[in-house]
């Protein structure tokens, strides 16, 4: 008989300890230790059948190729990835509970198995379950193959066997290898199963998604290193009441980080949304309606695709001494500096006053280029005046009041006029050199400069 050793693992760093701790040693969260059971080294496997060997070479010897890729077939999804499936790499697809992740998945190889062969492992569902699934969705014909297991060891088989070129493992948390006494889902096993699956997919070419839960905090379950060891990292956002999903790439070692994936959920699965900036606007902005008070729309940039969200603020006088400072889908430390800089070099004053702002459309703005929107959307809603039918902002505000410029302007200024926008106030450094169709563009390099522009309310 093998000893088998108790040890505590912290789930966000793996540091491990003999005993459990409120704190961990090595990161300093606090809650984090996990009872884990392990084998001794000696009971371990000597021989990974999955380890390659190589040797050192020169960087200069190294000839560099482009990656092929092939497509999920589905459009949006291939966006998120930074233009399709890459041979060997592995994916990480993290959400919330019912938010459709299964169902994307299922979709897209539905997709990919009239030219690819792939796989579905899943662990959570049985083939069943996954059959009437596939039936709703409608890809109950296509050529995926199911495999419903839990064991590390025979799903690795079953891909040496089968040669997919695509598989998805639903999910890491419901894996288990034998080399580990502890249960399903601990750190040592989540840790183990990834880089045994990692290893698999640079040795036989397969591009592996695993599907990841996560936890209260929204952060994917698991240790820390699960992030580190895939070349892609995917969140799922969006409220699962609402039809509409977002994708964003966290991580990506094959294209570009941040870039988004904008989905509709409807009785036949997920579509994509070609046109995403229609989301996130009212007709007030470019219609007949008339305009709304305390709303201002951004031109901001997701990735390689410039994205128009609408940015709402509420200003009400505050029922009790301290005014509570709000937002939704905004950073609201962010908010509480803008009101300060407002304050010091605008003149304008909201310290008895509470401010709500909020990004419509479940959107998370984490550029700083909203610092106009945001300025300008308060003072909208202070004044109680609407701002002019049409116009579109972006630029991050300093502490000394001076508005900075951001990237990819020009991409941001024609998808303004693309969609009807006859006005845009933009940094002094972004104003272009050309003049675009149908746009008065504004350069402004203080925030006062900006703050004249409410004299163009209608």
């Amino acid at each position: 008989m093998s000893k088998v050793k108790t040890q505590y693992i912290c789930s966000q760093c793996a540091t491990t300890s003999g005993k459990w701790l409120g704190q961990c040693p090595g990161c300093g969260a606090w809650n984090t230790l996990v009872e884990s059971q392990i084998q001794a080294p000696a009971a371990r496997r000597r021989f990974d059948p999955l380890a390659q060997s190589s040797s050192a070479q020169k960087l200069s010897d190294i000839v560099a190729s482009e990656t092929p890729r092939f497509s999920t077939g589905i459009e949006e999804f291939d966006r998120v990835l930074g233009g399709g499936l890459v041979a060997g790499a592995v994916i990480l697809l993290g959400g919330d509970p019912g938010i459709g992740k299964s169902t994307l998945l299922l979709q897209a190889l539905g997709a990919m198995s009239k030219t690819h062969k792939v796989l579905y492992v899943t662990g959570e569902e049985s083939a069943d379950q996954l059959a009437l699934r596939a039936h709703r969705l409608g890809v109950h014909d296509s050529n995926v193959q199911v495999l419903a297991e839990i064991s590390l060891e025979k799903i690795l088989t079953d891909i040496q066997s089968v040669h997919p070129q695509v598989t998805v493992v639903d999910s890491i948390q419901t894996l288990y290898t034998e080399e580990l006494s502890s249960a399903p889902g601990s750190v040592g096993q989540v840790r183990e199963c990834a880089a045994m699956l990692t290893r698999a997919a640079k040795q036989t070419g397969t591009s592996i998604i695993l599907v990841g839960h996560v936890t209260k905090d929204g952060t994917l379950a698991g240790p820390r290193v699960l992030e580190h060891i895939v070349d892609t990292v995917l969140y799922f956002e969006g409220d699962t009441h609402s039809s509409f999903r977002l994708v964003r790439a966290i991580k990506n070692r094959f294209g570009a980080v941040n870039e988004l994936g904008v989905f509709a959920m409807t009785e036949k699965g997920l579509k994509g949304v070609s046109n995403p900036s229609a989301l996130f606007l009212s007709h007030s902005h470019t219609g007949d309606d008339k305009p709304v008070p305390g709303t201002c729309v951004l031109i901001t940039q997701e990735g390689t695709r410039p994205l128009l969200v609408e940015i709402q603020a509420l200003v009400d006088s505050a029922s009790s001494s301290n005014a509570r400072r709000l937002a939704v889908g905004l950073d609201a430390s962010r908010l509480a500096m803008l009101l300060a800089v407002l304050h010091r070099h605008a003149g304008v004053s909201a310290a008895d006053q509470d401010v709500f702002v909020n990004a419509v459309g479940g959107v998370r703005i984490t550029e700083p280029a909203g610092d106009l929107a945001i300025v300008l959307a308060v003072l909208s809603s202070l004044k109680n005046r609407a701002l002019k039918r049409g116009l579109a902002v972006f630029g991050e505000i300093g502490l000394a009041g001076e508005i900075r410029p951001a990237p990819r302007g020009q991409e941001r200024l024609k998808e303004a006029a693309k969609l009807g926008f006859s006005m845009a106030v933009v940094p002094k450094a972004n104003a272009p050199k050309n003049k675009i169709e149908g746009l008065e563009v504004i350069a402004v390099s203080r925030i006062e400069e900006a703050i004249d522009m409410l004299r163009r309310f209608d």
